[in-house]
């Protein structure tokens, strides 16, 4: 049977990147060698980190426009650390819009480097939205949001116009949708939602804002090293690279960040329609900030949840519960998800209406 893998992260990805991975850890390049075991200085892997690099410049329209692109270890939850360890001063500050959990750990960790102000909170109402009409001061060092919230299912559908350098985390977002990511000045994201499998994390980060802290930074933890070594300061992670190389040309492939956002549209409408429609659901998140990429929904009713959940188990659906802090369900629909697979879903739940 076919799965329909709705997982939030590690999560789908498309048939052919795991087809040409799996030839890849057999005979990477017929150099008779698995891409596993080869050296990160070979000439093929070095192709491989260059090419990728450009890519995400290319995919994202930053092409000459004084950015860097780095692969990294440490998950987007070690550019928690390294985002203020590189841009807040010594004595400086740093704003945050705390819009879900990875957001407050962020600023966590911001904390031990110096102010750090929580320009709004959508905590109170368990990140249901994303806070509006905040205010960010003009002093601090930079401004640091999360696109998309992939426990609570909600998505910024703008950004704020700052004088300050911008930083987002776009770990569940990114590849998905146009934005004008000029106007972001640091972007970091986990590969394990739409670009390739856990163990690599991207940083794109404008050279220009670097070097201003006043402060010694650690040699790993110093984007400057990263960039100077051309993100082969220490071993990178080889594969989850070779992965989401094979992930950005597939994207390329299909025409790129606006023919996969109407792809992603197209989804997010036909399951959104059906819990609005459905007397049986109900969407988690506010109508305005409700996320594409990660749709949270409960049941009206946790009586039928048993008979739910066999159905779509039965379906061949994986993935779908919610996380515990919201409960319900969670339909994580990044790029490589098919419309097909939505659909699925969707006949699912008009299935329970009619059974009951």
């Amino acid at each position: 049977m076919k799965k329909h893998n709705y997982s939030a992260g590690p999560c789908i990805l498309p048939q052919e990147v795991f087809e040409k991975s799996a030839q890849a850890i057999l005979d990477f390049n017929n150099s008779g060698l698995s891409i596993l075991e080869i050296s990160h200085r070979s000439k093929d892997f070095v192709a491989v980190m260059e090419e990728a690099r450009a890519l995400v410049l290319e995919l994202l329209n930053l092409e000459g426009k004084g950015y860097e692109v780095l692969f990294l270890g440490g998950g987007a939850s070690l550019e928690f650390l390294m985002v203020p360890y590189n841009l807040m001063k010594v004595d400086g500050k740093a704003a945050y819009l705390d819009t879900g959990t990875w957001a407050s750990g962020a600023i966590k960790e911001a904390k031990h480097f110096g102010e750090t102000v929580v320009v709004a909170s959508s905590k109170p109402e368990n990140y249901n939205h994303i806070p509006k009409g905040y205010t960010i001061p003009s002093d601090a060092d930079y401004f640091h949001c999360t696109s998309n919230n992939t426990i609570f299912g909600t998505q910024m559908k703008s950004f704020p116009e700052v004088n300050i350098p911008l930083v987002c985390d776009m770990s569940s977002d990114i590849f998905s949708r146009v934005l004008d990511f000029s106007k972001f000045d640091l972007i970091y994201a986990g590969a394990q939602k739409n670009m390739g499998p856990a163990g690599a994390t991207l940083v794109v980060v404008k050279k220009e804002i670097l070097g201003k802290t006043g402060r010694t930074i650690p040699s790993m933890l110093d984007y400057q090293q990263h960039i100077d070594k051309e993100s082969m300061y220490n071993t990178p992670p080889v594969f989850p690279i070779y992965a989401s190389l094979l992930t950005l040309q597939w994207l390329k492939k299909l025409g790129g960040i606006a023919a996969i956002e109407k792809i992603n549209e197209a989804k997010a409408n036909l399951l959104y329609t059906e819990i609005d429609r459905n007397p049986l659901f109900k969407g988690a998140a506010v109508k305005e900030d409700r996320s594409n990429m990660n749709v949270t929904f409960l049941l009206n009713d946790e009586a039928h949840q048993e008979k739910f959940d066999a159905m779509w188990k039965a379906a061949g659906i994986s993935g779908l519960p919610g996380h515990r802090s919201v409960g319900g369900y969670r339909a994580s629909m990044y790029n490589a998800l098919p419309l097909e697979s939505v659909q699925v879903l969707v006949d699912v739940m008009q299935e329970l209406e009619n059974k009951l």
